[in-house]
């Protein structure tokens, strides 16, 4: 008996509904993650977990390039010394100044970076170009939680880390740092206790 090839509306909808789930932002996320740490040099290093979660969660939204203000052999660079064997191009660069503050977030990062190196530049870049989407920092940079980024923050920006005493939330606590570095304030209220929009700012994540 003979096996008939023929697909049925029903399907036809089934395939695509299977093709859409596994082209789902999400799912390309966790795949190219996997395939990131499979083949990390330091497994255990958090900027290791941080570098997989950013690039991967830039691919997954399409960002170019995958990590801002990184060109593509500077980004081979980093591939090469956390990724080895793993083949993946960074984008393309920016070929006009954006108007946020991703420029404004690497210079405060860089600032405070326990040493200076290639890796904690490149950590400064990952940070800032996460800090520029949409959900909570921790999320957007691919981590299992928000008290692992507290940890890698701790660990390699320790003074900055230190002015965050009240635990705010991490995109809340850099952009206060950048108004107070520029003199111009936008809380509804110089005091954090009082204000209208504390839970905004420090309520669980």
């Amino acid at each position: 008996m003979a096996i008939d090839a023929t697909e049925t509306p029903a399907m036809q909808t089934s395939a695509n509904r299977s093709t859409a789930a596994t082209h789902s932002p999400a799912l390309r996320e966790e795949s190219l993650y996997r395939r990131l740490m499979n083949c990390a040099r330091f497994p255990d290093d958090l900027r290791t977990l941080a570098f997989a979660g950013t690039i991967a969660s830039g691919v997954a939204v399409g960002a170019e390039p995958v990590l801002r203000g990184i060109d593509e052999a500077e980004f081979q660079r980093l591939m090469r010394c956390c990724f080895p064997g793993m083949t993946l191009t960074g984008g393309r660069c920016e070929t006009h100044a954006a108007l946020d503050e991703y420029d404004d977030l690497v210079a405060l990062l860089m600032a405070y970076r326990v040493e200076c190196s290639d890796v904690q530049t490149w950590l400064c870049h990952a940070v800032a170009s996460a800090a520029l989407h949409d959900n909570h920092l921790w999320q957007d940079m691919g981590l299992p939680s928000r008290a692992i980024l507290s940890r890698l923050l701790t660990e390699n920006f320790p003074q900055l880390a230190a002015l965050n005493r009240d635990d705010m939330k991490w995109k809340k606590f850099f952009y206060r740092q950048l108004c107070e570095r520029t003199g111009v304030l936008i809380c509804k209220s110089p005091n954090c206790a009082v204000c209208t929009d504390y839970r905004v700012c420090f309520g669980p994540e």
